[in-house]
């Protein structure tokens, strides 16, 4: 019985966190009062004490020994030069507290200032984005493999490339949120528009002139680059460096110009993959830069360096064009053979050489939460109208297919998925508008965006059928199913993403000790090693009892406030386990934790499930609708299941800890939804204002000829005649009229005065329109043929 009442108050201290000499002064009293020790027992006991608790000893005997240990067995990782600046690039935010197993939302999450859209921000998305909408359709987009002259002047006059440029150079300035509103609406209208607008904005010689370009660049280059009169590419993919963009074999060589005297650059590079290369007039080239004379100094290697290249350079080829299945946005190969360009051309001047890297992953710590999100966020949303309008008005056996048990759980899951995908925009554009750089949160961003996108469209794709798949200016997800995979690939490619960046970067990144204990042995600072790694071996110890405690009362006594406490506390319980899990896999796999990518993947399951419950929880207390509660529901119980099957799948590839398989599995973190919250999403959604408010900023065109006003209308139309069709329908169950066309039918009721002459005009109307929207595209062979 004493030894387990020690056990408890261990474990107590452990929970709280209490500092290592309590666990010596409670261990010491038990021992007094319930052990009777000799004076050799207590010597040692005390000796030890002495050793641990004294810091100049636990130096000299324990830790200095850890650190020749450490680096004899080469046990802790090295972290190359690009990691590092990849490490510096972001800062650490919400991340950072599942890596502590403590999250509270009433501070770190609710305290995150709300961005709200400026008068003119809101009036550019109201009126210039509308209006470019307008001037053209997605159908018409692809049929002229491009924009016409008009839009592209609309782009340029308009300010649309000159989003993120300061006012102050002739830019819009807009925020992170507005600047993710534009591309959202655009992409409900076409994926080419938003991708065309949204490149510039997000990485390229723009913001990368704005953030390290020198005085004289930044005059020179970002008036125009705002109104267009320069178009901006930015040169970084080559045929051997694609996600590793350290390995760029394009090259610059310093040499003396024996004209002037003057020292140059001689380019040599082959890029591809490049948005807007094409038709580009100013390339923002990576390459790496080199000094075989010593022009510059003692280096030879200068390293990856960012250039600014104009077009019209002798040796630049920009007459490619790429094909990205069948998407016709420019995309095109860059080549350039011996181009000569200035020191000044460098992004930086002579400050920058080298600093490419750098600028890229500080550009890519922000970018990745901005663009690829609002793509898909706009997408999803459009599916979701689409979808849910479509399957309201399409019917099989007698019955509109949205009251099947198959089709409500595709279009649940959309529904669910685009507000969990606005939820996470929303509190990641936040915290970027509020000075943050969520480097590991926007790798997050860009694969789950991406990642849920591609599941929203293809269960939209299922849905709407056989109108799916015949494509024609009647489809309205055909294109945005064909450009799915370049979301997935770009910026990243997903499966590195998910296996490298959102763990890997995170863990040394965010841990609170890993990072200072990697520092601490680089540079032989053993005092710094010491107290980082006893603070380290203190949040394992605790992570293990409060684990223990959660799971024996599954995380319900956790003090949570606000709505869904229990979401909440069941997150507070998550990051515990995870942090405990954290350390388990650091001691039991060492180093090679780096090199265990599917291990990676699996905790960066549970880190990214974390983040987007605690997005959705967020944005529902930010803007509590009742109506909105079944989406929480469904969005946390999706995300607690995808982070049981990471539990699991860590724990059964681990090893040592194998055995405790069976321990998660009778007690999981959440299960799927219950098919019921299916049929309750589904049918909240035949409500007008439901659907409007979740498909927000989508653009409706006005004119009534477009497709998707017309499936608008349509649902209006058949919900104001819901009550003649179910009179008709009766009718003909019962034989009072005779199956035939519907004009003939429509007579017969009147006839029968079981409906008036203007509900016959009205329903008449109704189905034909209804008719159009079901009917999908043909074509006359040599129609087919020229398109072909």
């Amino acid at each position: 019985m004493e030894t387990l009442i020690l056990i408890l108050i261990l474990l107590v201290l452990g929970f709280n966190a209490f500092p290592i000499y309590a666990y010596f002064a409670i261990v010491g009293v038990y021992s007094l009062v319930f052990f009777d020790f000799g004076a050799l027992a207590w010597t040692i006991y005390l000796v030890i004490g002495a050793i641990f608790l004294i810091q100049p000893l636990r130096i000299k005997f324990v830790t200095q020994k850890l650190v020749d240990f450490i680096n004899k067995k080469g046990l802790m990782p090295k972290i190359s030069a690009t990691e590092e600046a990849a490490l510096q690039a972001g800062t650490n935010w919400i991340e950072s507290s599942y890596f502590k197993g403590e999250v509270n939302f009433s501070t770190d999450v609710h305290e995150e200032k709300i961005t709200e859209l400026t008068d003119e921000e809101q009036a550019f998305l109201d009126n210039e984005v509308n209006e470019l909408c307008e001037m053209t359709t997605d159908w018409e987009i692809f049929q002229k493999r491009d924009f016409t002259p008009e839009v592209w002047q609309f782009i340029k006059d308009k300010k649309f490339f000159g989003m993120i440029i300061p006012k102050e150079y002739g830019g819009l300035g807009f925020s992170a949120t507005a600047h993710s509103k534009v591309i959202e609406k655009l992409v409900s209208r076409s994926q080419v528009l938003a991708i065309t607008i949204m490149v510039p904005n997000s990485l390229g010689p723009a913001e990368l002139i704005e953030k390290h370009g020198t005085n004289e660049q930044k005059e020179k280059y970002l008036s125009d680059l705002a109104i267009g009169r320069e178009v901006p590419c930015f040169g970084l993919t080559e045929p051997n460096a694609g996600s590793d963009a350290t390995s760029i074999k394009s090259n610059g060589v310093l040499f003396k110009d024996e004209k002037t005297g003057k020292t140059r650059i001689r380019l040599n590079f082959e890029k591809r993959y490049i948005t807007l290369g094409n038709i580009a007039t100013l390339i923002g080239l990576a390459f790496v830069l080199k000094d075989p004379d010593n022009l510059l100094g003692d280096q030879k290697d200068l390293g990856i360096t960012f250039g600014l290249v104009n077009h019209k350079k002798k040796g630049v080829d920009t007459s490619y064009r790429h094909d990205p299945l069948g998407i016709p946005f420019v995309n095109s190969p860059l080549y350039g053979k011996d181009v000569i360009i200035d020191i000044e051309d460098i992004i930086g001047g002579l400050n920058g050489i080298g600093k490419g890297w750098q600028m890229l992953v500080e550009s890519l710590s922000i970018g990745r939460g901005i663009s690829l999100p609002s793509v898909s966020l706009g997408g999803s949303k459009f599916a979701l109208n689409v979808v849910s309008s479509y399957s309201q008005l399409r019917e099989q056996f007698g019955l509109s297919i949205n009251h099947f048990e198959g089709v409500e759980e595709k279009i649940a899951k959309i529904a669910a998925f685009t507000y969990m995908l606005n939820a996470a925009r929303n509190y990641t554009l936040d915290a970027i508008d509020n000075g943050q750089k969520p480097g590991v949160v926007n790798s997050v961003m860009k694969y789950h965006a991406t990642e849920k996108f591609r599941e929203v469209i293809n269960d939209s794709m299922d849905v709407l059928g056989g109108s799916a798949i015949i494509r024609g200016e009647n489809n309205l997800l055909a294109h945005a199913y064909f450009a799915l995979p370049i979301s997935i690939t770009v910026e990243g490619a997903n499966i590195l993403t998910r296996n490298l960046m959102q763990f890997g970067q995170g863990l040394i990144k965010s841990h609170p000790y890993i990072y200072k204990e990697i520092n601490a042995l680089r540079y032989n600072n053993v005092e710094s090693f010491d107290k980082a790694f006893f603070a380290h071996v203190n949040l394992g110890y605790t992570s293990l009892c409060k684990s223990l405690f959660y799971y024996i009362t599954r995380g319900s006594t956790i003090c949570q406030k606000g709505e869904f406490t229990r979401y909440k506390q069941k997150v507070t319980w998550v990051s515990s386990e995870f942090t405990l899990l954290t350390n388990v896999a650091l001691a039991v796999v060492g180093p090679a934790l780096k090199k265990r990518e599917n291990i990676s993947a699996r905790f960066g399951d549970i880190l990214s499930n974390l983040y987007l419950i605690t997005a959705t929880l967020r944005e529902f207390e930010n803007n509590q609708k009742d109506e909105n509660r079944d989406l929480v529901d469904y969005v946390c119980q999706y995300c607690f299941n995808d982070i049981q099957i990471a539990r699991e799948e860590i724990i059964s590839n681990l090893g040592g800890i194998s055995a405790l398989l069976p321990l998660a599995k009778i007690n999981p973190f959440g299960t799927k939804a219950e098919d019921k919250l299916n049929a309750r999403i589904v049918n909240s959604l035949s409500n007008e204002e439901r659907l409007e408010e979740l498909t927000k900023n989508v653009f409706v065109d006005s004119r009534e000829n477009d497709r998707f006003s017309k499936l608008q209308k349509a649902v209006k139309l058949n919900k104001q005649n819901a009550k003649g069709f179910k009179t008709l329908k009766e009718a003909l169950k019962n034989g009072t009229i005779e199956f035939d066309s519907i004009d003939v039918m429509l007579e017969q009721l009147v006839s029968k005065d079981l409906i008036k002459e203007d509900e016959a005009i009205s329903m008449k109307e109704a189905h034909e329109l209804k008719q159009e929207i079901i009917s999908v595209d043909a074509f006359k062979i040599k129609q087919y043929r020229a398109a072909r």
